[in-house]
């Protein structure tokens, strides 16, 4: 697996990983985003993340659990790099919470409602 930053030609790629709608073109432009590709250039999980408030957030994250872990990489090395914590938002029951969970997050208790479904916090601490 070959993680590097996501360029403009990985919108389409980028469409076509995540599990929802998804405007990659714009991500791309307005984020700091990280691509996994599987050795063959197809794209199998990405992060995205930005930071504001005093914190790293990651506003996108898809893959396969053992690529959203490696993936994770990015947003935490940024993030102890400027001594900032690192905050996930996912809705309640997601499967990759666990991989947070593993990596050394902690549930932060309940987030936002997206679309009416109820979210978790969970956050990484520098």
């Amino acid at each position: 697996m070959h993680v590097r930053d996501a360029t403009a030609d990985d919108a389409a790629a980028l469409d076509r990983v995540a599990d929802d709608d998804l405007d990659a073109a714009r991500l791309v432009r307005d984020r700091t985003v990280r691509v996994a590709d599987d050795g063959d250039g197809d794209l199998v999980g990405f992060v995205a993340f930005d930071t504001w408030r005093g914190a790293v957030h990651v506003t996108r994250l898809d893959g396969d659990p053992d690529v959203v872990e490696r993936l994770l990489d990015a947003p935490r090395e940024f993030a102890a790099h400027e001594d900032l914590a690192v905050e996930v938002v996912l809705v309640e029951g997601d499967s990759l919470a666990d991989v947070l969970l593993d990596v050394g997050f902690e549930d932060a208790g309940p987030g936002p409602r997206f679309d009416g479904e109820k979210t978790r916090r969970f956050r990484c601490e520098p």
